[in-house]
């Protein structure tokens, strides 16, 4: 599995691309805002588009999805029933805060925990990490020790929870529960900044009780 990873949009926001370099099949996880720059990758590359998954329905996470879908129709949209109103609510998703509304269609399909999201040789078990939005998810690729976190766990920091839907306990539970309980080495890459590992977000991020700062 080749994973590329853009920073995009006005609060910096990381959107993952996965693909099967084999078939050429690709799926990109949280496709944050300018979708030139996505789609430029993929015709660059000669993948093509069967996949997005949003880990959770906030606008800078799915800010590229309607131009996505057109350029891609046959493209499948997936996340978590929990948030499916925030991607038709301005309001739930924040945009009606920031630069201006943002809305797009229904997902395609909904996952749930112990989920597996398959493309040829790209497998992603769906962990629920609820707490930033209802319906937040991570996705664990065990072959390749990678994590995609979404908004729930950061490089020392965790997601907000003053958000419509948010719950300090539930997401610290989320992340205790699903996240810090996989091997020590596994790469975490989430919504926002660099990536880290669970074992140094067990030891050091001052959210669960580590002790860098």
């Amino acid at each position: 599995m080749k994973i590329i990873a853009h920073t995009l949009g006005a609060l910096a926001t990381n959107a993952y691309l996965l693909a099967d370099e084999t078939t050429g099949n690709a799926m990109i996880i949280d496709p944050a805002a300018e979708p030139d720059v996505l789609i430029g990758e993929l015709k660059k590359r000669e993948w093509t588009l069967r996949t997005v998954v949003l880990t959770h329905g906030h606008a800078d996470h799915i800010g590229a999805v309607n131009a996505l879908r057109a350029a891609y129709p046959e493209v499948t949209v997936v996340m978590h029933a929990a948030d499916a109103d925030y991607l038709s609510d301005p309001r739930l998703n924040l945009s009606a805060y920031l630069e201006g509304p943002v809305t797009c269609e229904a997902a395609d399909s909904y996952v749930r925990e112990g989920d597996v999201i398959a493309l040829d040789g790209i497998r992603l078990e769906v962990l629920e990490t609820p707490g930033h939005t209802p319906g937040g998810i991570s996705l664990y690729a065990a072959d390749e020790a990678v994590v995609f976190s979404g908004d729930a766990l950061f490089n020392g920091s965790i997601g907000r929870t003053d958000f419509p839907g948010g719950s300090l306990e539930t997401l610290l539970d989320g992340i205790r529960a699903k996240l810090l309980t996989l091997p020590e080495d596994t790469v975490v890459l989430s919504g926002h900044g660099p990536a880290t590992t669970v074992g140094e977000e067990k030891q050091w991020n001052p959210f669960l009780g580590g002790g860098r700062w």
